[in-house]
């Protein structure tokens, strides 16, 4: 009996220090999915589940981190795991079924959704996505009834009266699609989708001017979308307006330089008012995308023929004959350019083909001009219909689906981000600043001391490592683990102690950096690099906590300490730069803005304390002052900086 509890007392602090050891595991995961490591929060999660396989936050966490790599699949593999171990979360599900919907298991998806709104009947988004979903099924009735109980429920949902809209339209029911539409449009006029869809109706029924204005507010919402200026140009053309039409044309290409109706029509246009050669290069472009597109390889060899080409054109017309025998119009084209070339055989062979079709009254013999009223689908493969502008089959609708997860981690942070710290690492700088290599002669000294030895280097962000290097840093861990474990002198392990800290850090693992970090402090109490690295760990600790809940005060001073007291011991800008950084969590802007000032006094080539200290100074009523700060950000290379100025300006 005594062994026995003996045993039992042996046992407990083990399977105690087992599931410690699990948390962490998941706790860092977590922690590095916050900061968009996913590969390396993959890592920690395969540890965890194969030290607790029967949990299911590891599983769950994993497939968040596959969803936002893009691996549909796998995440969802992984929800189902977790579902298995705890049926009654509601998060897994909804995960689960966006996973699905990016695979188009519409069906699947709505059985997730039916799962979770079980347990969750008040959830907008859940209610929303499965409507969605019903309309990718065509399950048009059920969906209606949906939104019917959405709308019951949220009045003012101005997405769910957009939904309604678009399975009016695919009922071919438009006046209640309008209507519908109007009424989302009422609730919420700031939706440039909805701008957008009410445009689509309108050009539907030919209302060009008022479609026009719909895409105007459309593209003031949202100017980065290439198919409203692609559409606006259609609606701007039938109005005969055509330097408009080209400039949305121009536009549209711009954002998105692949675009077919862009390039096709823009060659059209060019080819009506003349341009000949850049017409040329659209439907070349065209022709890259698309190499047997037969009304493209017309327009070419008419411009190809008209510039002098006549070999090119004579290739592209009888690639589009050989499809259509009886397209008289092209073999015209032909027999004249054979003709020009003295090519007299080939060029009597076309046009008795003609002088035939003429007599037995099949040949209509003329060019029509480009017509503003006549436009043919993108699949319409009539080749009489060359010369008419090409629209999209269907308008579809983007649909958008209401999660957490959508989007990358950040933005569900605050939209106007402060850069972050700088931090000590083993990795090289990563930074948005190409040109800029921070240095500082603590560090040197540190580097030179040893040159066998992994370097250090000041970076800014965190580095992203795939699975080799995660496994790498790893091993690396344990190697000086060993060697901290049999080292006999003091000062060596100390060392050795701090390596381990730059390394966990690296693997974002905070917790076991800063205990590496405050044992390290213990024995050498005037360490600046220790200091630093410490608050900087410390405070990447705090952003996490901090989005869990956790009230961070009391560690934000520690962190304001720890940079006081490496300030302390040496000056540089990092570190003034740093400590401007925590002085803007605590809204302390005065104080944010005289420590920037001080690390731009120490390197005037430090774009991240102009962009940081422009943001402080607005935010401190300085608008002026920001503007002028960004705008130096800007020029030193951090070129987002360039966009804030133009929200603040606007």
């Amino acid at each position: 009996m005594k062994r026995k509890i003996v045993f039992l007392f042996l046992f407990f602090p083990l399977v105690a220090l087992a599931q410690f050891k699990t948390d962490r595991l998941v706790m860092i995961g977590r922690s590095a999915l916050y900061f968009e490591d996913y590969v390396l929060s993959i890592q920690y999660f395969n540890q965890a589940i194969s030290a607790k396989p029967y949990l299911y936050e590891p599983w769950f966490y994993r497939g968040v981190a596959k969803y936002y790599l893009d691996d549909f699949a796998g995440a969802e593999d992984d929800c189902s795991e977790a579902i298995k171990r705890n049926p009654y979360v509601v998060g897994m599900y909804e995960l689960r079924g966006l996973c699905r919907i990016q695979q188009k298991k519409y069906t699947e998806a709505i059985k997730d959704y039916n799962q979770a709104l079980k347990y969750d009947p008040e959830n907008q988004s859940l209610w929303h996505n499965r409507v969605l979903c019903h309309i990718n099924e065509k399950d048009y009735d059920t969906a209606l009834l949906q939104l019917d109980t959405i709308l019951t429920r949220w009045s003012r949902h101005a997405p769910a009266y957009a939904m309604q809209a678009e399975v009016y339209i695919l009922q071919k029911d438009t006046a209640k699609a309008i209507t519908a539409l109007d009424k989302s449009l009422e609730v919420d006029p700031y939706d440039g989708n909805l701008w957008s869809q009410r445009a689509v109706i309108s050009l539907s029924r030919k209302e060009w001017k008022e479609s026009e204005e719909y895409l105007s507010k459309a593209i003031h919402l949202l100017p980065k979308q290439a198919n409203n200026y692609i559409n606006r140009a259609l609606a701007r053309f039938n109005q005969n307006n055509l330097r408009g039409t080209m400039a949305d044309y121009d536009t549209a290409l711009d954002l998105d330089p692949n675009n077919f109706l862009g390039h096709y029509n823009r060659g059209l246009l060019r080819a009506q008012v003349g341009d000949d050669n850049r017409a040329i290069l659209d439907f070349d472009f065209v022709l890259n995308l698309e190499p047997n597109n037969l009304m493209a390889l017309f327009n070419r060899a008419l411009l190809l023929e008209n510039t002098g080409n006549l070999r090119g054109a004579i290739r592209d017309y009888s690639k589009v004959i050989e499809e259509f025998p009886n397209f008289w119009f092209g073999l015209q084209h032909r027999a004249s350019c054979y003709r020009r070339m003295g090519m007299s055989k080939q060029a009597e062979a076309d046009e008795f083909r003609i002088l035939k079709a003429q007599m037995d009254k099949r040949y209509l013999g003329r060019q029509p001009r480009l017509s503003k009223e006549q436009m043919r689908k993108r699949s319409d493969l009539d080749i009489e219909k060359y010369n008419q502008l090409a629209v999209a089959d269907e308008q579809e609708v983007e649909h958008e689906y209401q999660s957490e997860y959508r989007g990358r981690v950040q933005n569900r942070r605050v939209a106007l981000d402060y850069l972050p710290m700088y931090i000590l690492s083993f990795e090289q700088e990563q930074s948005q600043v190409k040109q800029y290599i921070a240095f500082d002669k603590l560090v040197d000294a540190y580097n030179t001391r040893d040159p066998k030895q992994r370097q250090l280097h000041i970076i800014s962000g965190n580095p992203s490592l795939d699975e080799e290097d995660t496994k790498r840093y790893f091993a690396y861990i344990d190697t000086l683990s060993n060697q901290i474990d049999r080292e006999r002198s003091t000062q060596r392990a100390t060392a050795l102690l701090f390596k381990r800290a730059v390394a966990y850090s690296v693997i974002q693992n905070f917790d076991a950096a800063i205990e590496d970090l405050s044992n390290y402090l213990q024995i050498d109490s005037t360490s600046s690099l220790a200091f630093w690295q410490r608050a900087v760990c410390q405070s990447k600790l705090n952003a996490f906590n901090a989005s869990q809940g956790t009230d961070v005060r009391m560690k934000t001073a520690n962190v304001l300490s720890d940079l006081t007291e490496a300030i302390r011991y040496h000056e540089n800008a990092y570190l003034y730069y740093n400590r401007g950084n925590v002085y803007v969590k605590r809204n302390d802007y005065a104080h944010a803005i005289e420590d920037y000032t001080r690390a731009i006094a120490l390197d005037g080539n430090l774009a991240e304390a102009y962009y940081n200290r422009g943001l402080a100074r607005i935010a401190n009523k300085q608008q002026n002052e920001g503007i002028s700060d960004l705008s130096k950000a800007g020029e030193l290379g951090l070129y987002t900086a360039y966009s804030i100025i133009k929200r603040y300006r606007k």
